[in-house]
């Protein structure tokens, strides 16, 4: 059923007094997750939109039937698949157009295959055959089913690849010369990296051209998403994909930032230790994908996951997960949500209960907790106000952070991409929420518009073209404060290019930019005055701040001084906490590895939505290390309706009169439901019935203090009506 028929049909039905959201029942597009089964009882997820991967057809379930079990239950469908790696048999055996294709796999230098999911599908090199396949297999299929927005997830090129047949016909093509073996100079590697970009950013092109041209013919709007993970995983992991610069093509609507415990637990070095930052990580992850969709207007959801891909346990799943959330909700002008990937693997998957221990489905308390701050993300408001802390410094980077990666070479060292955490981590850990910003966007007036101090490094990436280098030299002699690190000493920064072409001779690109600012000595007069900016400069490399304990002092030191030259006065704050407030919602994380180790303390009057139970509080202990998401009581304002303020389940077909509350909720079986609902009286008569109209047991608790009342009972997919009288 078409999804706002349905919404017209519950309103004629129900005839609803709406007091807020109820998400399947309107034609809003906030919240999602992808899946590649059918619906089942077990998973359904109160989200928006079902987000069904891959187009092929099941043994006796096609793909068409695999939509319409989503949309018949009131979901909107949309599609998703890998375009660097998928089930596509019939185009490698020949099938499709009578001519192998095992060629177009990914090779690496030892001659193998790179495999993705267990050895079963080959990474690929996207050659012009594949690109028409793909557009005629996979995209005409969907468009003909009924699909509108389409996802291409994942456009990959691992640095460690570039060895196969098909990738030297493709340098061959591109570079107009034979190939070259990356990993036997710097020249090479760049070159090769650079080609492995455009190769995709090529298909993706063409692949979302051909979608919106053929949805066109047949009358409908095609929109086109591009789920990847952040810049700084791609970077940190080694792999290659054209990431910014596709926010900038006609064909694609928006991203999904596939950031989740799983990329960012990745260790990094801070303070010489080199360990797992899972929330700092995330939280420089996320804003890499806000910054580089932002000034293109482009839609942007941001996707965590309760678990990971690899095996763990509950615990480790569970706290991960929410610092992750934390880090997400950090970002308040972002609020779209893919709210999980594969709840067939969370909802139905064994995993050990403890370090060592047995197996066992989710347990209730997770998924309860988890379904509450689901149901949070479908109310998230956008929000116009800050993090706390000193805002206003970004972190430049660029799309060739990741041309930089692999192979190594002398000179060229960078562990654990710590040339882009020498240049964080010092300012996030000591509680400045630091930003990025991607030189890819400088064209855009909104790229430097909330920045004071920008910090670069070409350590690890160059300029991709002379014009960004106008732009930084403007923003500085219109006010900015640029602030420099780096020793140019890496072997990339000779690799043929623009700044060392017949027409500029520079042997690094950074001597271009200083040409431009008018610096002519960089020799330790820092700072410079250039026009209404200033420019500091350190003959350091980042990443000599982190690797080596204590090692960041000057550094920092810097940073403030710059920070006082900024368009703002005052003094650079160092905090361990940082904090946000979102309509109703207190998001707050604190930090460790911190000078100052004292807890957070918030007082009021709070739900928290991190327990199981929903329980009203008046105080909020925050230790380091840790993370809290509360609902304020006391910033809630509509006292004289009723209204669900936290849930375990998705909300539906809500009436309300002066003295009577109802609705219903569904949520996956075999999961536990809690509830705090206002009320403006305290309830007089309770009842809950299932589908059938049969009473069902459950739970409750008046908390006088807040108005609210706690109701507990198990879920049901097929709805539990609820009836409140007060």
């Amino acid at each position: 059923m078409n999804k706002l028929i349905a919404a017209v049909l519950i309103t004629l039905c129900f005839g609803c007094d709406r007091t807020g959201v109820t998400e399947l029942e309107t034609a809003g597009e906030k919240t999602a997750f992808q899946t590649g089964r059918q619906w089942m009882p077990e998973i359904n997820v109160h989200a928006d939109i079902a987000i069904i991967y891959g187009a092929d057809d099941r043994p006796g379930l096609s793909f068409e039937e695999r939509v319409a079990s989503w949309a018949d239950r009131g979901y909107q469908t949309h599609f998703m698949a890998g375009i660097a790696w998928g089930g596509y048999k019939d185009y490698f055996s020949g099938e499709w157009d009578g001519k192998s294709h095992w060629d177009a796999g990914q090779v690496a230098r030892n001659g193998d295959t790179l495999w993705h999911n267990k050895g079963t599908v080959p990474y690929i090199v996207p050659v012009e055959s594949y690109i028409e396949y793909f557009k005629e297999k996979i995209i005409a299929k969907v468009i003909d089913a009924g699909i509108t927005s389409i996802y291409l997830e994942e456009p990959e090129f691992w640095g460690r690849a570039g060895y196969s047949e098909s990738f030297r016909r493709e340098w061959k093509k591109y570079y107009g010369s034979d190939w070259k073996p990356q990993h036997e100079s710097p020249q090479n590697a760049f070159l090769s990296n650079k080609l492995k970009y455009q190769l995709y950013y090529k298909a993706i092109d063409q692949v979302s051209a051909f979608a919106k041209e053929y949805g066109k013919k047949r009358g409908l709007d095609i929109k086109v998403y591009i789920p990847t993970h952040s810049l700084v995983n791609y970077a940190a992991w080694e792999i290659v994909s054209p990431e910014a610069s596709l926010a900038s093509l006609p064909g694609i609507d928006g991203y999904i930032a596939q950031v989740w415990t799983g990329t960012s637990r990745e260790p990094t070095y801070y303070n010489g230790i080199w360990k797992e930052r899972v929330f700092e990580n995330a939280f420089l992850e996320y804003g890499s994908m806000e910054s580089m969709t932002e000034p293109t207007g482009r839609k942007l959801f941001f996707l965590t996951d309760p678990i990971e891909d690899w095996p763990r346990d509950w615990a480790d799943y569970k706290k991960n997960y929410q610092a992750t959330f934390i880090a997400k909700l950090l970002y308040p002008r972002i609020a779209n949500y893919e709210v999980m990937p594969w709840p067939e693997r969370i909802y139905t998957g064994k995993y050990k209960l403890a370090s060592g221990g047995e197996e066992a489905l989710i347990p209730r308390f997770y998924s309860t907790q988890m379904q509450v701050m689901i149901h949070a993300l479908n109310h998230m408001p956008e929000s116009n106000n800050q993090v706390s802390g000193s805002g206003g410094i970004g972190v430049l980077m660029s799309n060739s952070l990741m041309f930089q990666r692999y192979p190594m070479f002398e000179g060229s060292v960078n562990p654990q991409f710590s040339n882009f955490y020498g240049l964080t981590l010092p300012l996030l850990k000591r509680g400045v929420p630091v930003k990025t910003v991607h030189m890819e966007n400088l064209s855009y007036p909104e790229a430097l518009e909330d920045i004071q101090v920008l910090l670069m490094t070409y350590s690890n990436m160059k300029p991709n073209q002379a014009q960004e280098h106008t732009c930084l030299a403007e923003w500085v002699k219109n006010g900015g404060v640029l602030v420099y690190c780096g020793k140019d000493d890496d072997p990339f920064q000779q690799v043929p290019a623009w700044w060392n072409s017949a027409k500029l001779n520079y042997s690094a690109p950074v001597n271009h930019l200083f040409d431009l600012l008018d610096i002519k000595d960089t020799g330790g007069k820092t700072p410079y005055k250039v026009g209404a900016g200033v420019v500091y400069i350190l003959r350091e490399n980042p990443r000599d701040f982190v690797v080596s304990a204590g090692n960041d002092g000057q550094y920092v030191q810097t940073i403030a001084s710059a920070y006082k030259d900024g368009a703002t006065t005052g003094e650079l704050l160092f905090k361990n906490s940082y904090r946000l407030t979102r309509g109703n919602y207190e998001i707050a994380a604190v930090l460790d590895e911190n000078a100052d180790m004292t807890p957070l303390v918030l007082e009021g009057l709070f739900i928290d939505l991190f327990d199981p139970e929903v329980p009203v509080i008046r105080s909020k202990v925050v230790e380091p290390g840790e993370q809290a998401f509360l609902f304020n009581l006391e910033k809630y304002e509509d006292r004289k309706r009723a209204a669900i303020l936290a849930s375990a389940s998705g909300i539906y077909q809500e009436k309300q009169t002066r003295k009577l509350y109802a609705f219903t909720c569904r949520a996956p079986l075999n999961t536990s439901n809690v509830m705090r609902i206002y009320l403006p009286g305290k309830p007089v008569e309770l009842m809950l019935m299932d589908e059938g109209g049969a009473s069902l047991p459950f739970s409750e608790t008046w908390d006088a203090s807040s108005s609210t009342l706690f109701l507990g009972f198990e879920n049901d997919p097929a709805g539990v009506e609820v009836k409140i009288e007060w």
